[in-house]
């Protein structure tokens, strides 16, 4: 029944904004809801034993008992080092951008370093942060940074570029100056490209946060918390966490997509 009726809302022509939002919201919530229910009855009829998949209601009975360390653990882990690492990793890659474009040795010499350095595992840098920056939160902003400033380099790089020769042209015409060019045609044309780079690090800095507090952190962290009640086979507290972890993830990848839709409207994807 849930899948025929996600199937007809999918199908539905619908002309207005307002009712068209609420069924693109209402599709997903309730394929959603389908999933936890089949997880549920699985669970539940098959006897599978908590230690290896716990049921929705028990997850979210752990939720609702855990409230304060799961806020303690967010905190920590997603309010200081994922939201810290985040903005200094994306204004810095989007800042260095400007120049490497203005650079033809920066380009030749610095965009083949940015890939070697992006392609390092996130478990040989964790370990070395760690000794650098101490156990608090800085460590892990400072493995964000490094795994958010590349890929904002790499693609505001790439969209700086896209701009057509004949629009280049038309500016010169104008007589307008290197700054004026970048504001007025360049940085616009370029948007796509650096959402699309804002869009990844939102995951990436979630991801290298919680990987960076296996190797070293206080006693309060999402991944703190994963590694350790995993030792303790507290695995329905395991997955409240990863819950929260996904949700906070979701969210914040849905708002960078919202001022995306805001900012980059003209463009042909959208229209």
């Amino acid at each position: 029944m849930a899948w025929l009726l996600v199937s007809n809302l999918s199908t539905m022509k619908i002309k207005s904004y307002i009712p068209r939002t609420i069924v693109n919201l209402t599709i997903p919530l309730i394929f959603g809801l389908t999933l936890l229910f089949l997880w549920e009855v699985l669970t539940r009829g098959l006897g599978v034993p908590s230690i290896l998949l716990p049921p929705p209601s028990q997850i979210g009975v752990r939720i609702a008992n855990s409230l304060p360390i799961l806020a303690a653990d967010f905190q920590q882990t997603f309010l200081k080092a994922v939201l810290f690492g985040y903005v200094v990793g994306c204004a810095t890659g989007f800042a260095i951008a400007i120049v490497v474009d203005r650079s033809p040795f920066m380009r030749k010499g610095l965009m083949p370093i940015g890939n070697l350095v992006a392609a390092l595992p996130i478990v040989g840098m964790a370990p070395i942060m760690v000794m650098w920056f101490g156990f608090d939160w800085q460590s892990k902003a400072a493995v964000v940074i490094v795994m958010t400033f590349f890929p904002m380099l790499v693609n505001t790089v790439a969209g700086l570029s896209t701009a057509g020769h004949m629009e280049r042209d038309l500016m010169r015409t104008y007589a307008s100056n290197y700054w004026q060019t970048l504001f007025k045609l360049r940085l616009p044309a370029a948007l796509p490209f650096i959402f699309n780079a804002l869009k990844i690090n939102s995951t990436l800095a979630l991801i290298g946060a919680i990987v960076a507090e296996f190797f070293g952190t206080p006693i309060v962290g999402m991944g703190f918390r994963i590694s350790t009640e995993v030792g303790r086979m507290n695995v329905d507290m395991v997955w409240a966490e990863i819950a929260m972890a996904a949700l906070a993830g979701s969210l914040f990848y849905g708002l960078v997509a919202l001022i995306e839709r805001r900012l980059t409207f003209w463009h042909p994807s959208y229209r």
